[in-house]
């Protein structure tokens, strides 16, 4: 994925101007001219680009800062708050309420993925408890309704939509209203695709929008088109009052920055990225922490919002007071990757904590790493109670390790591996002690309840120094009490 290749050119860039000895205005241009440099090859306008490294210029001031000032962390934060402002239009998009009707509609370019995205919306939505239903008003397209259709069936969502009408406001107003007699509170209409030269299909798409009259509509947006993504919304912006976009295709397009720097061009909020063609990948697209996961800091509050999305409500508390006691066995481990598992796209999962991604799953390796988790997961399998509930590596001897890899068929060296991970993970774990842990939607308290010993203690080593040791830590803290710093810096665990 070419995101993941801008984020590691940016954090190369920044840790060579933090592990240079002085930092004067040479080092800064050249981490400037390698972030920009990644950000054009990534199909970044070039105005924004140099817009955004005036800015960095402008705020670090080598001249005017005073003596012991921690220059590389007011560069980098300058770099972070830059490439918020790049993404960010600075306004929140509509969001729909459980239990209050609500009509949203999809438009888009032909072949953006608008059919597919309607679905994925509805089913981000299911699981959060709403009840989505599918109108298809996309007469023009053969074989759009059968999509939806099967796509809707799959995904266990209502659906409605005509054979032989061929008026899209017609079957658009007659689902609305057959979904709204049905208590349905999420009503999604897919309309046909089209362009800014077809005069004729946008003005069926403003007469699909004046007879549903949609609380929201929402642009879909291919990734593949980069900086031409600005005329297009525009075009679509000057017809429909578009409310939000969601851009497709991410998972493999070297125009994505473009794309989504372009779309925020027209201040229109970017609310998901498609990131595959599974109904689950699809990802909620916050600024903050897409940044802080783009430059490899990880993403804490999405990932405890994960947990508690597919960890049973009964089995929460118990995880959650076993990570502030420190105890790590394998039962556990082999819990977790379960969850993992479930959780959707492991490269999705795993990005959301730096002290993982590293070891277990290299960047551009997802199905190796998904492979490598079901090899461990079997060889737990022929694990005794005894051995998979001890905290004490020296149970396992030679004899239990030649046991454990007849009977789950694999190689000894394969047992032996999976046993160092065990011991990777249990330090990670150990260095939680004591940190407690906040429900869902309190991320805050996590910022409070840390103390500077165990901010040391969990961040990667060339992290902190990055930050400025010790001192820089202690001056960070004191901003830590805002949502985003937590999701920047709470969920920083492991060795590298």
């Amino acid at each position: 994925m070419v995101l993941a290749q801008l984020g590691g050119s940016i954090s190369r860039a920044l840790a060579q101007m933090s592990n240079a000895t002085v930092i004067d205005e040479k080092v800064l241009s050249d981490c400037l001219n390698e972030i920009s440099r990644a950000l054009l090859q990534s199909d970044v306008q070039f105005k924004m680009v140099r817009d955004m490294q005036s800015n960095i210029k402008r705020i670090v001031n080598l001249e005017t800062l005073a003596a012991g000032t921690n220059k590389r962390r007011i560069i980098q934060q300058a770099v972070f708050t830059e490439l918020c402002n790049m993404l960010d239009p600075g306004k929140p998009s509509f969001t729909p309420k459980k239990g209050k009707p609500c009509v949203v509609m999809f438009v888009g370019l032909q072949g953006s993925g608008k059919t597919t995205t309607c679905t994925k919306y509805a089913y981000y939505h299911q699981r959060k408890g709403f009840k989505p239903a599918l109108v298809c008003a996309d007469t023009f397209r053969a074989g759009a309704f059968d999509q939806l259709k099967q796509n809707a069936t799959k995904a266990k969502i209502p659906f409605y939509g005509s054979y032989m009408e061929s008026d899209p406001v017609k079957i658009a107003v007659e689902g609305v209203e057959r979904f709204k007699k049905e208590n349905c509170d999420l009503i999604i209409v897919d309309t046909s695709g089209r362009h800014k030269q077809e005069a004729a299909l946008f003005e069926e798409m403003r007469q699909v929008s004046e007879a549903t009259k949609p609380d929201l509509v929402i642009f879909v947006m291919d990734s593949s088109i980069g900086q031409a993504a600005f005329d297009q919304a525009q075009a679509f912006k000057q017809s429909v009052s578009v409310g939000a976009v969601i851009v497709t295709k991410m998972d493999g397009h070297a125009k994505g920055g473009g794309a989504l720097s372009a779309v925020a061009a027209t201040k229109s909020p970017v609310i998901f990225i498609g990131t595959g063609e599974r109904i689950d990948e699809f990802e909620v697209f916050d600024v903050k922490p897409f940044v802080s996961r783009l430059l490899g800091m990880g993403d804490w509050s999405g990932f405890m919002d994960k947990i508690h999305e597919v960890v049973p409500t009964d089995q929460q508390p118990e995880l959650l007071q076993k990570l502030s006691e420190g105890t790590f066995t394998l039962r556990l481990m082999y819990e977790q990757f379960q969850n993992i598992l479930k959780m959707g796209p492991i490269g999705q999962v795993f990005s959301m904590l730096p002290g993982f991604s590293s070891e277990l799953m290299p960047k551009g390796h997802e199905k190796e790493s998904q492979a490598k988790i079901k090899r461990y997961m079997t060889m737990m399998d022929s694990m005794t109670d005894g051995e998979l509930d001890s905290t004490n590596p020296k149970l396992m001897t030679e004899s239990r390790i030649l046991r454990i890899a007849r009977g789950s068929g694999r190689p000894v060296r394969d047992v032996v591996d999976m046993l160092e991970e065990y011991k990777r993970l249990a330090k990670i774990w150990s260095k939680m002690k004591g940190l407690k842990i906040p429900k869902k939607g309190e991320m805050s308290a996590l910022s409070r309840n840390m103390n500077v010993q165990h901010m040391s203690k969990v961040l990667p080593p060339q992290m902190l120094k990055q930050i400025g040791g010790m001192g820089g830590l202690q001056s960070l803290m004191k901003q830590m009490g805002s949502k985003e710093m937590g999701g920047m810096f709470g969920g920083m665990g492991g060795d590298k």
